[in-house]
């Protein structure tokens, strides 16, 4: 199966309730490599690359997100793998919306 990238934000209640450290474990789980991060306006912003069946896992565990999340919308932007990542990451929180 070929490799794909997903982008995606993530709105509802998704910061103070361990959003990046779930995504993280499930997308090692999945060996998906990326990134997730907390946005200055509450979001949550995630870069998923790896193939394609367990990107599209990925994105729908995201429209539910950890137990105690409650997700309201997801925006999913669908982009050519990089392939710069060697694993997932937890990004520090960015500060204004010129990140």
């Amino acid at each position: 199966m070929a490799a794909t990238r997903a982008h995606l934000w993530i709105t509802g209640r998704v910061q103070g309730v361990n959003f990046r450290y779930y995504t993280r474990a499930e997308a090692l789980r999945l060996n998906i490599t990326g990134w997730v991060r907390n946005l200055w306006d509450g979001r949550v912003e995630a870069v998923f690359e790896g193939e394609e069946e367990s990107i599209r896992k990925m994105v729908e565990w995201c429209h539910v997100g950890p137990p105690a999340a409650q997700v309201i919308d997801v925006e999913v932007a669908w982009e050519a793998p990089s392939g710069n990542f060697s694993d997932f990451d937890i990004r520090i929180t960015a500060r204004g919306a010129w990140e």
